[in-house]
């Protein structure tokens, strides 16, 4: 987070930020931080781990079926980001799937590491709960550990339509994979002759 803005004359503002903070299910510490430390809060995150995500998509599929909405077989409602999960819905999740994640509020110089394929949602800043203007940098990356997940996300992106804005393989993992196979080939062919000795 690089930069967080705070609007002046808003006597209300800091009151909207508690209390978004507040029903975004942070901890303690986080809350010290905003109150007592005076940190500037710029998105709250919630963070679920990957293997939840089957459970949290379908749980996303039977609430769009009760409120009357279709489920297209070619979308998504992770990767379609049509979602967010309100403090009820999060609540629902716990309670019918057993699945809960993570509250993170990302103050002013937060950095947020989030692992490959956990499904997640931001708040930073709508009509409804406003947290204060706010820049992000955004880097994704590909760890060893996470290489299989990551192809896993590349597969599971193809069957999206051609129009989704995630149809696309941005992490680029096959070519991950082929340079990292080519590096290490490299530095043993350089050090073939040191490694033959007995």
């Amino acid at each position: 987070m690089v930069y967080v803005g705070i609007p002046k004359g808003q006597a209300n503002q800091e009151e909207e930020v508690l209390k978004t903070i507040q029903d975004g299910d942070s901890d303690e510490l986080t809350m010290k931080r905003f109150t007592e430390s005076r940190e500037k809060p710029g998105a709250l995150w919630h963070i679920y781990a990957a293997k939840d995500t089957e459970k949290i998509r379908e749980f996303l599929k039977k609430v769009a079926e009760e409120q009357g909405q279709e489920n297209p077989v070619d979308h998504d409602p992770i990767h379609d980001q049509s979602w967010y999960l309100d403090r009820s819905l999060r609540k629902r999740l716990h309670q019918e799937y057993g699945v809960q994640g993570w509250a993170i509020v990302q103050f002013l110089g937060d950095v947020v590491f989030i692992p490959a394929g956990a499904p997640h949602q931001a708040r930073t800043g709508d009509t409804v709960h406003n947290l204060y203007s706010c820049i992000k940098v955004a880097e994704d990356f590909v760890s060893p550990e996470h290489v299989k997940h990551c192809f896993w996300l590349t597969q599971e992106f193809r069957y999206l339509s051609h129009t989704h804005t995630n149809h696309e393989d941005k992490l680029q993992v096959k070519n991950v994979i082929y340079h990292a196979v080519k590096d290490a080939v490299g530095i043993l062919r350089a050090n073939e002759s040191s490694l033959s000795r007995p």
